[in-house]
Parts: structure tokens; C-alpha cells; sequence
């Protein structure tokens, strides 16, 4: 195998290079190549995605991404900042099925904003469709009609794009606990209704997986209320986004959080980019101290999905819960009495798990 490393902004160097070295200590005969992405890229005179990056890109199995942005860009057009970078991978390469598992540790329940008995146990999985919907839609505009200023952004979808990514949910859910709740805004949305109907339809095929359908307003408060009645969560590209991020805290960090974005069904091994959820987090850049705990699960992911290596996949996810278990923490989730470590001390531990 060969992997594209885009370490990317802020921490994204840091965190990526602990999960380079988790990946290489479990799998050493995986080509592991770097190269420039984002706002790193766009600081040596290169767009935000550079040519020789994507001919990287082209010629390896997958993408390990750590993250892009830059504050002092935000005020660019959006063609002219980081981000395009990430957009341009998901769109370019067809990354259609976005998965978010959450997962809450023995021993950091604590870390949570919600009461132990709450997220005691948690794990669900977020699968967000990622290259359509109202990020991808057209006309996307702004400007100014008879001195009044005016913005629109589509929000569209087609019924094949809602049934592969429903397959995808669906054949996930039957390798957990066989159910699915299906987000959607049916009672506002048009492309919510299209979006119920077609997951419906979908249903009918596995008569084994129980379906619950919810609108995103109440999933999101039933997200906060009852986390641990949820296996599967499947939903469109903003909604995914949003709720993601919100049930990303439950587990008492964002730098928890591993994803992998797939080019294809589960079922298949698949060309994906796996990324930590957490950003760039400029403020602790270059301090040692961010979590890694999501890039190093992002490189379990790729194990599993891209080289179908489900073993070392969950050796490193054995070690990452038993160096939590040994009390082992990063700042961000350190508490009253413990001892926090950085983020290359987080790795060693891990490695150590092994």
C-alpha cells in the first residue's frame, strides 16, 4: 500500500505525525508519502491544493489528512483559502460516505459535558453524505441587487445519491446493533421528503435493521437527551456536519474523533482520505499538546476500509482504550489530579499498547 500524508495546518503536523508513527509501528510495509496541503502549501507559493500533491494523491491507495485554515485568510474569497483544498479531495475524488464513529472510553465519562450515566458505553456512528447538498449546490452566489444585498446557496440532491449513501448506513448498521436513525427536515424540505422516501425504499431491503426516522431539530435535542439509544445515524451533508460535531463532544473531546471519508460501499475496500475531526486549532499549534487520539483512529480506519486489515485496525484501537484506561491524557482532557501528557507522549504510550 501506499498512503498520501497531508499533515496540513495547525496541529494537523502533530497529530499526523503520531498517527504515521502508530500506523508504521503495526504496519511497516505501508509507503507512507508527504507532501503540502492547505495553508502550508498556499506559504510556499502553491495553491492550496498543488499539482504534485494531487499526483500523490493519484498514485496512492489513500489520503491520511491532518487539517487546513488559517484565520488570517478568512476573509478571502473562498477559492483563495485553505479549505478548497478539502473540498476539492471529498468532490474530486468521489467521497460520498463520510463516517463519524463517537465512541466514550472507560475512564472518561468524566470528560464529558453530560453526566456519566449518560454517555456510560456510547458508541454511534455518523454517516454523513459529503459531496452533495447545499455545499455542492449551484447557483452559489452573493452580491448586490438595487442597493440590497443578497446571498443564495442550493440545497439539492437526487434520489441515487440518497440510496448509495443509505446503503451504506444500512450495511453498517447490520455489523453493529442492526439500527438506523435517518435525519432529515421532512416536514420543511424537499429534498428532505425525496430523502425520507428513498431511505424508506432502501428499508425495505433489510427487513433485519430497525428504522427511526427524526427531523434534526428534535435529533439533535434527542442527541443530548438519550445519546446511548443511537447505533447509526444517517443524514445529508449539512445536517451530518452539525450533528457530528455534537455528538462529538459527548465523548469529552473533539480531538477524540477519527473519520474516514469512502469512495465507495463498506462492503468493498475502498479509496478513502481519513482525518481527525478536531481542526487546526491555532491555539495550541506548535505547543505539543494537542490530542492525536483521532488521527491515530483515522489511521485504524484506513486499516480497516481501505486495506481491509481489520486486526491491526483493532490492535490500535485496543491500545488507544487501554492507554485511556491507564489513565494516560492530553490536556484537553485532563482533570483535577491527572497528569497531562503531549502529544508525542500520547503516541508512545499507544505504541506501547501494542
Amino acid at each position: 500500500m501506499k498512503v498520501a500524508v497531508l499533515p496540513g495546518d495547525g496541529v494537523g503536523p502533530e497529530i499526523v505525525a503520531q498517527a504515521v508513527r502508530v500506523l508504521m509501528a503495526v504496519r511497516p510495509d505501508i509507503e507512507c508519502c508527504q507532501a503540502l496541503v492547505g495553508a502550508a502549501a498556499m506559504r510556499a507559493g502553491k495553491a492550496a491544493l498543488p499539482d504534485e500533491t494531487r499526483a500523490l494523491c493519484d498514485s496512492s491507495d489513500a489520503i491520511l489528512f491532518g487539517s487546513v485554515g488559517d484565520a488570517q485568510l478568512d476573509g478571502q474569497p473562498f477559492e483563495r483559502r485553505p479549505e478548497t483544498a478539502l473540498f476539492s479531495l471529498r468532490h474530486d475524488y468521489k467521497l460520498f460516505a463520510n463516517l463519524r464513529p463517537v465512541r466514550v472510553y472507560d475512564g472518561l465519562e468524566h470528560a464529558s459535558s453530560l453526566h456519566a450515566h449518560l454517555i456510560h458505553g456510547l458508541d454511534l456512528i455518523v454517516v454523513r453524505e459529503l459531496t452533495g447538498g447545499i455545499y455542492f449546490g449551484v447557483p452559489k452566489e452573493r452580491g448586490v441587487r438595487q442597493g440590497v444585498a443578497w446571498a443564495v446557496d442550493t440545497l439539492s440532491y437526487t434520489a441515487p445519491e440518497v440510496e448509495r449513501i443509505a446503503r451504506v448506513a444500512f450495511e453498517l448498521a447490520r455489523s453493529r446493533r442492526k439500527r438506523i436513525t435517518s435525519v432529515d427536515k421532512h416536514n420543511i424540505l424537499q429534498t428532505s421528503r425525496l430523502w425520507r422516501d428513498v431511505v424508506s425504499e432502501v428499508a425495505c431491503e433489510y427487513p433485519d435493521v430497525q428504522v427511526e426516522h427524526l427531523l434534526v431539530d428534535n435529533a439533535s435535542m434527542q442527541l443530548v437527551r438519550r445519546p446511548r439509544d443511537f447505533d447509526v445515524i444517517v443524514t445529508e451533508n449539512m445536517f451530518g456536519d452539525i450533528l457530528s460535531d455534537e455528538a462529538a463532544i459527548l465523548c469529552g473531546s473533539i480531538g477524540n474523533l477519527p473519520s474516514a471519508s469512502l469512495s465507495s460501499d463498506v462492503s468493498v475496500r475502498a479509496f478513502g482520505m481519513y482525518e481527525p475531526i478536531g481542526g487546526t486549532a491555532p491555539d495550541i499549534a506548535g505547543k505539543g499538546i494537542a490530542n492525536p487520539t483521532g488521527a491515530i483512529l483515522s489511521a485504524a480506519m484506513l486499516l480497516r476500509y481501505t486495506a481491509g486489515d481489520e486486526e491491526n485496525a483493532a490492535r490500535i484501537e485496543t491500545a488507544v482504550a487501554q492507554a485511556f484506561r491507564r489513565g494516560v491524557r492530553t490536556p484537553d482532557l485532563a482533570r483535577d489530579g491527572d497528569r497531562p501528557v503531549t502529544t508525542a507522549a500520547f503516541g508512545d504510550e499507544v505504541i506501547a499498547g501494542l
